[in-house]
């Protein structure tokens, strides 16, 4: 897996006001389940924003992402379109250079994003949370396989994938093995920054 911060010239300097919210977790902990329950339940707060990734796949029931090919996203990258993207899973994987006008507005933008694309993040942006979403090993498995997207590669392999932990550097973990409405909830304080303890 590899990761690559990108930033236009003129952005020098730590991007702010707003708040950049960063959900990191491994493949099967939930975190787009936990993202959608929170984007409903801030349908009305126009201070949060939720962007669509873009994605090197097609967009599905798991993940509402923009689909781009892999030659449309190499265009999209060359002409400086995206704030940050990565590789995972054997796809690339972006967000929208639009985000920064969201937290230079004093917005809270909320992405799910590769844990190796931290350490960059916090150098661009201002006012950086990361939220490691997390479960125990048979819950990841379970959900991997109940979700079946083959075009993510092996089940086993992805499982025993290690990225260290440690480098997340999480301000916040939820562990996400009992109700999706109670860990959402959760996730919704940090959101919101209201203070939040298990």
């Amino acid at each position: 897996m590899s990761a690559t911060a990108t930033m236009a010239p003129e952005q020098a300097g730590a991007i702010g006001p707003g708040r950049l919210v960063l959900v990191v977790g491994p493949s099967g902990a939930g975190k787009d389940t936990l993202l959608r329950l929170v984007q409903a339940a801030c349908i009305d707060d126009h201070g949060i924003v939720f962007p669509r990734r873009v994605v090197t796949r097609e967009s599905s029931a798991a993940e509402d992402n923009i689909a781009m090919s892999s030659d449309e996203f190499r265009r999209a990258l060359d002409h400086g379109d995206f704030a940050v993207h990565w590789q995972a899973h054997g796809h690339s994987y972006a967000l929208p250079l639009e985000i920064n006008d969201d937290i230079r507005a004093g917005r809270t933008v909320v992405a799910n994003v590769s844990r190796t694309v931290i350490g960059a993040l916090r150098g661009i942006y201002a006012n950086v949370v990361v939220v490691a979403i997390t479960a125990p090993p048979d819950v990841l498995a379970q959900r991997l396989a109940a979700r079946a997207r083959h075009s993510d590669g092996n089940i086993t392999e992805r499982l025993a994938r290690s990225v260290d932990d440690a480098s997340a550097n999480a301000d916040v973990t939820i562990l996400n093995a009992g109700s999706a409405d109670y860990h959402s909830r959760q996730l919704a304080r940090v959101i919101r920054n209201e203070d939040w303890h298990e």
